[in-house]
């Protein structure tokens, strides 16, 4: 009789366990839907078939990035825990990890905007990245313009082009936090190139400051 409690106790936990996943599942899929919806909803899609496409084609993608970093990540603490007595060889097998899934979420990615690109133009593309990605690439390129009216247009395209490579690999992040510090990482290499280019980037800034204050002040 005792057996008999143990295993139905056991067997509620497993159930309780089950149905705790199951919800949680849920309700990301509600938020990353909910996500997928705001940025769908400014492409200005009058097809409803359309917009429920793409719609489900971000949410997809959402799903399919976590679940790779999910699993990359379950990887690289196996290889750790396995290879625990030798840091050296720890280390090369977490590159090797980290260089294999960098390109399997390449292709993902590839794809994903493939399957974009056959429904929505190429503006309405660069609309989801860009929604994917909390605008930074948008928001970044006008303010260096402005804090720098006198960028010539090679220096504009030096600029765009990084941060157009720090969207894509940020499209490819898990997180906000993440997806920003890609960002960061890029905006620190044009910073160094705009200083090599003979700008003083604290000085940029303040004249910058001075000229929004000054506009402020006109209102």
């Amino acid at each position: 009789m005792r057996k008999i409690q143990v295993v139905y106790f056991l067997f509620l936990v497993m159930v309780g366990n089950v149905s705790l996943a199951q919800d949680a599942r849920q309700e990301y899929l509600n938020v990353i839907t909910n996500r997928a919806d705001k940025i769908v909803a400014t492409l200005g899609l009058s097809d409803s078939l359309a917009y429920y496409k793409v719609r489900d084609l971000v949410v997809n993608d959402y799903d399919n990035v976590n679940t790779h970093h999910e699993s990359k990540q379950a990887k690289i603490q196996a290889v750790k825990k396995k290879f625990s007595a030798d840091k050296e060889l720890q280390v090369t097998k977490v590159s090797e990890i980290e260089r294999a899934e960098a390109k399997k979420l390449e292709k993902l990615n590839a794809k994903y905007i493939q399957r974009l690109s056959k429904i929505l133009t190429k503006e309405q593309v660069e609309m989801v990245k860009n929604g994917m990605t909390y605008g930074v690439l948008p928001k970044t390129y006008s303010a260096y313009q402005e804090m720098i009216p006198s960028l010539t247009a090679e220096q504009r395209g030096h600029i765009l082009m990084n941060l157009i490579e720090a969207r894509e690999l940020a499209m490819a992040q898990p997180g906000s936090k993440e997806k920003h510090a890609v960002f960061g990482k890029y905006k620190g290499r044009i910073n160094n190139y705009l200083a090599k280019e003979g700008y003083d980037l604290k000085e940029e800034g303040k004249k910058w400051e001075e000229r929004i204050k000054s506009r402020k002040d006109l209102l």
